[in-house]
């Protein structure tokens, strides 16, 4: 075990991050763009209902969040945009690695969990703090509506 805070991390997430780490570094960015292109839509009730999601305002292009806890369990739904392909990969792993996780799984995920995945070389600072930024926002969010 390093240092890092790795016993709280969801298997989902864990695996997430486990793939990059054993992608070599110059590929780490192709895997974020699979993701990019795996990003679920959001439900029809969400599409329809711009309002209830939230901006993340950490993040340079418009990104929404919406997150819904129904009988402890998390589901998590985000949009980003198609032209910046970066955070909506990174969207893509929250919202994967997130739903169906109960609430206290999802508020004991490490904050420094987009700093863990072995992106902080191929990815600008700015994006990796748009991650954290919709990870703290997806927490703030199950702890109002829990």
């Amino acid at each position: 075990m390093s240092g890092m805070s790795t016993t709280d991390v969801p298997d989902t997430l864990a695996e997430i991050r486990d793939a990059f780490l054993e992608t070599p570094e110059p590929d780490r960015l192709l895997l974020l763009l699979e993701f990019a292109d795996e990003l679920p839509p959001v439900s029809d009730e969400v599409a329809n209902h711009p309002e209830m999601c939230e901006r993340v305002a950490e993040c340079q292009s418009p990104v929404y969040i919406y997150v819904e806890v129904i009988d402890d369990i998390v589901t998590m739904h985000a949009t980003a945009p198609a032209e910046a392909p970066t955070t909506r990969g990174f969207a893509s792993i929250l919202v994967q690695g997130i739903s169906g996780l109960t609430a206290d799984e999802v508020l004991a995920i490490p904050d420094d969990y987009p700093q863990s995945i072995g992106l902080t070389k191929s990815v600008s600072p700015l994006r990796i703090g748009g991650m954290t930024g919709m990870l703290m926002r997806a927490k703030k969010q199950v702890r109002q509506k829990r």
